[in-house]
């Protein structure tokens, strides 16, 4: 597979360092609140992009964070009159709710910042040993960024802009320079605190990334990903603080960045009244899988437009696909060279698009020409085990679940559609017509073809 690479601004090959495993982190949720449809957006893309890898032979191990201690945590807990790790599993338990729901499931690693204090603890110490990072009495350590000269070359700038996820760069009038960020802030009253050599307290929100990654990892590895938003400064102090601890370039090789969710052409903000919750999206439109075919209609890379429209529109073309499905269970007693051949080209142009920077605008093209194409004759036998294949691997990779949402009907509804046959073939219209009347109540609607009647679900 060929992805575009933040760091190099090019799309390149991806070569894993050990090639028996590919060790890919993602940037894992803030669990202080309900998941939003921005998040969905992230990690179906992200489970798209595991599922596609492992599907075209690549193993992975997906490592994603939980950041379970943050000053919003607090803050949170202390509004609800509750205790900080109470709420943070509370919240922990419905972001992972909200993946199931959505089908993204590939994740091989969830791993709590508080569950790494000592890995921190031992990074911080080392930035401090190499004079990379200073302390100010009652506040916290920070890093040092004029001793990291490289600072910038994932952003390929130095200065904040008004996209980037602002709100987590530390404010302090006694910072030595103005993004110099925090790596430990001191204990305060009624705030939870660790031990550690230079202080009791808390990590700050980038260590927490670079010591679990190093924990799992070690100090350099494959692939890196998140929103585009984390690109500065999350992800630039990410490189800093890891490469300076240890020496190393890159800390990844592989940069990848997903591109925002805008509501109604504007970006998603609680201020603007435009926040949607995964769990409240879910229940409205009734089907997750129109959201994941929303998000996939776009390049993983280019913004999203969210609206109730278009994602109704998404869930109608997952219904057709399901119906369509069906045609696995409906092979006719002839052959057809055009159509096992269209089959086979089309899951060789899936599995190009997929390589080609995860295209999945065109993944979706190539599919819909293959269901319009088979549509109206329905399914030779000497291609139904290839269209099998064919939809396995869009639910392999796409995770649309058209094969499970469409079983095979039962052999007294098959009997139903002999009979109907029968009466046609005798020119008994009367009868097929009751028997087709018959089949409506268990939601399945007849389509005569050439080779004879298909079966869908209405």
């Amino acid at each position: 597979m060929r992805l575009y690479n933040t760091l190099t601004k090019q799309v390149e090959d991806i070569v894993p360092a050990d090639k028996s495993e590919l060790k890919l982190f993602v940037c894992g949720p803030t669990v202080y609140d309900y998941s939003h449809i921005g998040h969905a957006k992230t990690y179906t893309q992200f489970d798209v992009l595991v599922r596609s890898l492992r599907a075209l032979g690549q193993p992975v191990f997906y490592l994603q964070n939980i950041t379970d201690i943050d000053d919003k945590i607090i803050d949170r807990a202390r509004q609800a009159g509750t205790g900080w790790q109470e709420l943070s599993r509370q919240f922990e338990s419905v972001y992972k709710h909200d993946m199931s729901a959505l089908g993204n499931t590939s994740v091989t690693k969830y791993a709590r910042a508080t569950d790494h204090i000592e890995d921190i603890s031992k990074q911080v110490q080392t930035l401090l040993d190499k004079d990379h990072a200073y302390v100010i009495d009652g506040d916290g350590v920070y890093f040092e960024v004029s001793t990291f000269p490289d600072y910038g070359q994932l952003a390929g700038r130095t200065k904040v802009k008004k996209d980037d996820s602002q709100s987590r760069i530390d404010d302090s009038p006694d910072k030595r320079g103005w993004n110099d960020f925090a790596l430990w802030k001191f204990s305060k009253p009624d705030e939870p605190s660790w031990e550690a050599p230079f202080g009791a307290g808390r990590p700050g929100w980038h260590i927490e990334d670079t010591a679990i990654t190093q924990h799992f990892f070690g100090p350099q590895y494959d692939m890196h990903g998140g929103a585009v938003d984390l690109i500065f400064p999350h992800h630039e102090a990410e490189i800093t603080q890891m490469e300076a601890i240890s020496g190393l370039k890159p800390f990844v090789r592989h940069w990848v960045h997903t591109g925002f969710l805008n509501i109604n052409k504007a970006k998603m903000a609680k201020s603007a009244g435009n926040w949607l919750t995964i769990a409240d999206t879910l229940k409205k439109i009734g089907d997750p899988a129109a959201l994941r075919m929303l998000f996939l209609q776009s390049h993983y890379r280019s913004p999203v437009n969210f609206d109730w429209d278009q994602l109704e529109a998404a869930k109608v073309r997952v219904g057709r696909w399901r119906n369509l499905a069906q045609l696995r269970w409906q092979a006719f007693d002839y052959d057809s060279e055009d159509e096992l051949e269209l089959i086979i080209r089309a899951m060789a142009d899936i599995r190009a698009a997929l390589s080609d920077d995860l295209n999945t605008p065109r993944v979706l093209e190539v599919v819909a020409g293959v269901l319009d194409a088979l549509e109206p004759s329905g399914l030779s036998s000497g291609s139904a085990a290839q269209f099998s294949d064919l939809m396995t691997l869009l639910d392999d990779t796409l995770g649309l679940k058209l094969l499970e949402s469409t079983p095979d009907i039962t052999p007294a509804q098959k009997q139903l559609i002999a009979q109907r046959e029968s009466a046609r073939a005798r020119q008994d219209f009367s009868s097929a017509d009751e028997l087709r009347s018959q089949l409506k109540p268990a939601g399945l609607e007849l389509r005569d073809t050439p080779h004879g009647a298909v079966w869908l679900s209405v």
